[in-house]
């Protein structure tokens, strides 16, 4: 491809195969034969690399430079990392690195195969979604996982809390943020999450959900699951913005629970209402006042220049939503949702991922972010590399590539784990080291699901039918509209 020569395939069967340059005079060609007929391996049995044909036979459009040749060869850019290369860059990599020229639309297609190779297909995702739960549960004791499906087996919801998430929400602080961001793959949906906020000011993610659009009947299916493992008390405050589905299943489902509506939210509403920007300093400082006294002070300033708005705030949203004096209960310092629009802004790039590759990037974030905030040296940390990741246990002498764990020598996952936590690598091969745990927020690690053929997983799991969602062609919409509009003028 990189000599812009191009080649056709000659006569072949299922043990051999031939390939030989366009033209009939070359003498290019290549000649293959499997070692044996059940083998996938093929012995070279007759090359010829010196085309003998004219120049003018180069033609930077390879036919052979197919969306598929292209995807596989774009797809190790996409191992790793959430975005990886556009259709613009990887049609700057057919150019430079494969001297090809291809359109913007199989620039396109390739980078679809390339998810396709190493994130895998949407309806492969469904497939696997009960047994990729049931391994997250096997790997992470305490997790909780959820399936809703229609009668006809089709996908409607699933819900995800990890169980060191669950154990250490009795260290936080009980006010949740809840929200919904929209998902853009090809199945659609929309991404539901509720998290809290450490002491350190940080989001401490407890509870994932993935439904069909954000309705009361899929806020009232998430709630109902969260309800479950944090219950319902008095204690408990959840920040949202006003969307009537929201206010209603929190109001179902969560009898004791306050509902305070996001500060932020509510001046978005005010500015876009009634157009006064300029008493914004006074609506923040009567929402983060703690004498009830000074408050009034700033509500006379805003009711003296706007009345509408200060009728708003008080019969409308009402005070015990959104001031901090005038709340019922202990909502802290968190009066908006800053800690949920960081976690949606966070997986801004796996928005259109398949649901278990998305379910992936968010266990990797919620797996390092424990990691990173525990107060001792992480016990276990997940190495990749090589031909099989591994996940080192240091202290106890363990990996699951198996080779430190029988020679008792550190293998190489254990070397690099063990220069990252700035331990001897010596010290690896004698087994007298030991550490106790703190049982703290942040005591514990979320093991990542491995590769698939790895999975030990019970027939039942395996049996279970998740079929996708039925999505409707936008192209189809489009001819049905535009036929009706035909029929109309006619």
């Amino acid at each position: 491809m990189k000599g812009n020569f191009e080649f056709r395939t000659g006569k072949s069967n299922r043990l051999l195969w031939v390939i030989e340059c366009i033209d009939p005079n070359c003498s290019w060609r290549l000649r293959v034969l499997k070692i044996v007929p059940e083998s996938t391996k093929f012995v070279i049995r007759k090359y010829v690399g010196v085309h003998s044909c004219s120049l003018l036979n180069k033609n930077a459009n390879h036919r052979q430079a197919t969306y598929v040749v292209i995807g596989e060869q774009v797809a190790p850019q996409y191992v790793g990392v959430e975005k990886g290369p556009g259709p613009k860059g990887i049609r700057t990599f057919a150019r430079t690195e494969r001297r090809a020229q291809i359109s913007y639309y199989k620039a396109w297609r390739g980078r679809k195969h390339a998810h396709t190779l190493i994130r895998g297909s949407p309806e492969q995702s469904f497939h696997v979604l009960p047994s990729y739960f049931h391994m997250l549960e096997k790997l992470n004791p305490g997790t909780v996982t959820r399936i809703e499906v229609d009668g006809d087996s089709r996908f409607k919801y699933l819900f995800l809390a990890f169980g060191v998430a669950i154990r250490g929400f009795r260290y936080m602080r009980k006010v949740f943020g809840i929200d919904g961001t929209f998902l853009k793959g090809q199945y659609r949906g929309v991404l539901l999450v509720a998290t809290a906020q450490d002491g350190n000011g940080q989001c401490y993610p407890l509870a994932w959900g993935i439904v069909d659009s954000e309705n009361e009947d899929a806020w009232t299916w998430f709630l109902t699951q969260l309800k479950e493992i944090i219950g319902d008390t008095d204690e408990l405050a959840l920040i949202s913005d006003r969307a009537p589905s929201i206010k209603k299943a929190i109001s179902t489902i969560f009898e004791k629970a306050h509902h305070e509506a996001c500060a932020w939210h509510v001046a978005q509403n005010i500015k876009n209402k009634f157009k006064c920007a300029d008493i914004m300093g006074s609506y923040w400082s009567a929402v983060n006042e703690y004498r009830c006294e000074d408050f009034t002070g700033y509500m006379i300033k805003i009711s003296n220049r706007y009345p509408r708005v200060a009728e708003y705030l008080e019969n409308e949203v009402g005070f015990k939503k959104w001031s901090r004096c005038h709340y019922p209960g202990l909502r802290y310092n968190i009066t908006t949702m800053n800690m949920v629009e960081s976690l949606n802004s966070m997986l801004v790039n796996a928005r259109d991922f398949p649901y278990v590759a998305l379910l992936d990037v968010i266990q990797e974030k919620m797996s390092k972010w424990w990691n990173d905030r525990r107060i001792l040296n992480p016990v276990t940390y997940h190495v990749k590399g090589g031909e099989l990741e591994g996940v080192v246990d240091i202290f106890n002498k363990m990996c699951t590539c198996k080779e430190f764990d029988i020679d008792k020598l550190p293998c190489v996952h254990a070397i690099a784990a063990a220069h990252h936590a700035q331990v001897s690598v010596y010290s690896l091969v004698s087994p007298y080291y030991t550490k106790e745990y703190y049982v703290l927020a942040y005591g514990e690690t979320i093991y990542p699901v491995e590769s698939q053929s790895q999975w030990d997983v019970p027939n039942e799991v395996v049996a279970r039918i998740v079929l996708p969602r039925e999505v409707k062609d936008k192209r189809e919409e489009g001819q049905r509209l535009q036929g009706s509009h035909q029929s109309e003028s006619s």
